[in-house]
């Protein structure tokens, strides 16, 4: 663990507490690994812009993994994006439309597009994209778009990926699901993963000296793209085959308790609980 030079950390049900608050401990934890020369990346599938604002105490110490992996941010600049064709969002958008009862989400660099129609849904989805634009056509939108996330209000996301996405789209893009109410599509070859070793690559650390934290399926590539994979005591059951360790849950501040024990290994000064 000593030899540990980035850490990256999904969001949802890993670090974020089930009433979406940060542990108390995090912004000193983060402020002594930068000191200790780890980069410390927050891997989620929110956009940079809510990411931003979730952090705007965190200053330059943050890096982003923004979009499950189609955009990454690091000291200010964009290291990395995947935008998708105007042809095919026209494709998703109809496919998604006609085939299921999902409500479909542009994701944009600086701002969410919904249907104008699923207004109803607005309050709720600025939990995770604090700008929201409301169209009364989103197979006309012709903008930069880095992945497109399928809300399932009746909590169905996996069944609905299993029997008609997959078969679909699976060979096109990369898809992955997200507890039982999302669905993300990227570009081929886009995943949190993938996003773990271009960052390692410009940083030159490699796959030993990253360690990474998770709890569901969106997860998989970003445990399997590290040496020091942790998922959380509350991950979805079938996760444990994808991670090398266990750490407590998000309510108990799991991902926190092991930053502590790499901050005391690579001889850094004590955080005390909170």
């Amino acid at each position: 663990m000593k030899d540990i030079k980035l850490v990256a950390t999904d969001m949802d049900h890993t670090l974020l507490t089930e009433s979406n608050e940060l542990p108390p401990q995090l912004n000193e934890c983060i402020t002594e690994l930068n000191k200790l020369g780890v980069t410390f990346a927050i891997a989620s599938g929110r956009p940079l812009y809510t990411l931003k604002d979730v952090f705007s105490d965190y200053g330059e110490n943050l890096t982003f993994i923004c979009d499950n992996g189609a955009l990454i941010f690091h000291k200010g600049e964009v290291l990395f994006e995947s935008l998708f064709s105007f042809s095919e969002l026209v494709s998703i958008v109809e496919f998604f439309g006609k085939k299921t009862d999902g409500i479909i989400i542009l994701c944009g660099l600086e701002t969410a597009y919904i249907s104008a129609h699923n207004r109803k849904y607005k309050d709720f989805l600025h939990n995770y994209y604090s700008n929201i634009e409301l169209t009364d056509n989103l197979g006309a939108l012709n903008c930069s778009i880095d992945k497109v996330t399928i809300y399932f209000p009746n909590k169905n996301s996996k069944e609905v990926n299993d029997k008609l996405i997959i078969p679909y789209f699976d060979e096109r893009y990369s898809i992955t699901v997200s507890d039982t109410i999302w669905i993300d599509i990227m570009n081929k070859g886009v995943d949190k993963g993938n996003a773990m070793r271009l960052l390692g690559d410009h940083l030159s650390i490699s796959k030993s000296e990253m360690m990474a934290f998770g709890d569901t399926y969106n997860d998989i590539e970003l445990l399997k793209s590290v040496k020091f994979s942790y998922i959380v005591a509350n991950a979805s059951k079938d996760m444990e085959q994808y991670a090398k360790y266990r750490t407590k849950s998000n309510e108990e501040f799991g991902v926190i308790e092991v930053l502590m024990k790499l901050i005391s290994e690579k001889g850094g000064i004590r955080i005390y609980e909170q």
